[in-house]
């Protein structure tokens, strides 16, 4: 494969990050694959600037917020002006140097179940993130917690895996399958969401190991008790609504996908 152009529409929302921006559109720009690929910018934050004209190469849209938006009803936005078979949602504070969305298309071609492909994520010391995670029941939460204390993020075997939204390439028509985000989720969870009802639909989500990006982690939940509260509002969602449980019950008691498969490559 050598362009994109036609397959991919790529979203990246910003807000207020302006050089970390500028730094991935640039990493975006000098990609062969991504040349002529349209690239949908949303400036979330009132005032944000942004000049396309040092990415010739990206076909750039620019959304500018007049208010600020949750991931979800940013994500949902762009996804109107998409009109590829592949919607790639990228976090703003990535770096991307391989030819990722080659790589992540060519694995998805080869099963049409697959709804979800994301590649392996590194911090920007080259350490994993743990970027794939167990269903999220309030125990896999307090698991996950004792896991960084011992500074092992290890996930078993068995059952539904989702990814973190920092980088996810989407099947189009499975986007609009289960109409996009949850946009009630304004900051926290609506990835895990998003997966979740994926699975629940039959299709696959696959993180490939052959494909990594860079992730300078901007951690707000870490030292805020604002965006630390938004976290818990949107965990208490999560444990709230049904997927979850559907899914905790389907693998604590058959240890298998209700039709699609969560897996790695």
């Amino acid at each position: 494969m050598t362009g994109c152009r036609d397959l991919v529409t790529i979203t990246i929302v910003s807000h207020g990050h302006g050089p970390l921006l500028v730094r991935l559109l640039n990493d975006l720009n000098c990609l062969p694959s991504c040349e002529g690929v349209a690239t949908i910018v949303t400036l979330n934050s009132p005032g944000e600037l942004l000049d396309p004209s040092p990415f010739p190469n990206l076909r750039i849209r620019v959304i500018r917020n007049t208010l600020p938006k949750g991931f979800a009803a940013n994500q949902n936005q762009a996804f109107e002006h998409c009109a590829t078979p592949w919607f790639a949602v990228l976090n703003p504070d990535l770096r991307i140097t391989d030819d990722v969305f080659a790589t992540l298309i060519s694995r998805a071609a080869l099963d049409r179940r697959i709804a979800l492909v994301a590649p392996v994520v590194q911090n920007s010391q080259g350490q994993l993130e743990d970027s794939e995670r167990a269903n999220l029941t309030p125990w896999s939460v307090i698991r996950r917690l004792g896991n960084k204390l011992r500074s092992s993020a290890t996930v078993g075997s068995n059952g539904f895996r989702w990814y973190a939204g920092m980088f996810y390439l989407i099947r189009s028509d499975s986007f609009a399958e289960i109409n996009g985000f949850d946009d009630r989720y304004f900051l926290y969870c609506e990835d895990y969401d998003f997966c979740a009802r994926l699975y629940l639909k039959g299709h696959r989500l696959l993180q490939e190991k052959s494909a990594s990006v860079v992730h300078d982690a901007q951690r707000s939940s870490h030292r805020s008790i604002r965006y630390s509260w938004f976290h818990l509002k949107s965990l208490l969602r999560v444990w709230a609504s049904a997927p979850v449980w559907k899914i905790a019950f389907h693998d604590l008691f058959w240890r298998s996908d209700p039709g699609g498969v969560s897996s790695r490559a």
